[in-house]
């Protein structure tokens, strides 16, 4: 089996659950690969006692890697999405964050639940991803090229509110008066859109979820939406620019640029072992059920 591991630092719990990773591994046989900076990070702190190989600019990951694991929380996931793309590697998110929707394999659970990789003992949970496509193109160079939560316009250097001319495929939907727009996947419902009053999906629903950032019009809800429509954006600003995210990755975009917003021609399968269920994470992550009358 070949395992690929992936995290952004080397802070003390992130040094541990690696330490805890491989020993876990060592009973198996298993080929690990590091991303390249990652791995440098562990290297500089002493944490790995052998060299592996690599993964990252140089050595693009290639599809013979069974799984891939992401160290950290849920903006790590995002991260790793990007890694994978289309070769469908399915991804286990070990949480070294806060919340963690995503990456819902707690520290303390690593030695109870990686074992059952090697007894085919989990289901993979397959989740939409967005995909942006700007006109005129050359403000299309993002560094992520894919959301799994949400993507978002949002104003820029002022507290004046922004003008979201929406479209559903050729239809006129609206023109929001907001200081943005959040066009968020199931996956993402609980991230950014959940914040801002939008509905929690469940994350294998065939659809998005446009939620405005503090709109002036109050007759305005967030709405869900079928996930065949493409969203086309034309957002307006005092300013000469506006912002726009891919999940954790954020460009300046000039005015008038078009958005196109649609669902991506490839899923990301995201680990589930059977301890773990997206009802079970609503009731442990947001509380739910939690009454002294209980």
């Amino acid at each position: 089996m070949k395992i690929a591991i992936f995290g952004q630092t080397s802070k003390p719990i992130v040094q541990n659950i690696i330490l805890r990773l491989l020993n876990v591994f060592k009973e198996y046989e298993v080929e690990i690969i590091f991303e390249d900076h990652f791995y440098d990070l562990l290297k500089q702190n002493n944490i790995l006692s052998k060299s592996y190989n690599t993964f990252g600019a140089d050595s693009a990951l290639k599809d013979d890697v069974d799984f891939f694991i992401s160290v950290g929380g849920d903006g790590t996931m995002l991260r790793a999405a990007n890694f994978i793309k289309s070769m469908n590697i399915p991804i286990i998110g070990i949480n070294a964050g806060r919340l963690g929707f995503l990456a819902n394999v707690q520290q303390d659970e690593i030695e109870t639940l990686l074992p059952d990789i090697f007894k085919n003992n989990y289901t993979l949970s397959k989740r939409t991803l967005l995909s942006l496509q700007c006109n005129p193109s050359e403000n299309n160079d993002f560094d992520i090229q894919y959301a799994l939560n949400e993507v978002t316009v949002s104003r820029k250097n002022t507290t004046s509110m922004i003008t979201v001319e929406t479209y559903l495929d050729q239809e006129y939907l609206a023109t929001y008066w907001a200081d943005g727009l959040i066009i968020s996947t199931p996956s993402g419902s609980t991230g950014y859109s959940l914040s801002c009053g939008g509905p929690i999906i469940e994350p294998t629903t065939n659809c998005f979820v446009i939620t405005p950032l503090a709109p002036h019009n109050l007759n305005v809800r967030p709405l869900v939406i079928p996930d065949n429509l493409n969203i086309r954006l034309k957002v307006s600003s005092r300013e000469s620019q506006f912002l726009v995210s891919l999940d954790t990755t954020t460009k300046a975009i000039d005015n008038q640029t078009e958005l196109t917003i649609s669902k991506a021609a490839f899923t990301i399968d995201l680990v589930e072992f059977p301890s773990q269920s997206f009802i079970r994470t609503l009731r442990t992550k947001l509380l739910w059920g939690e009454d002294k009358r209980n």
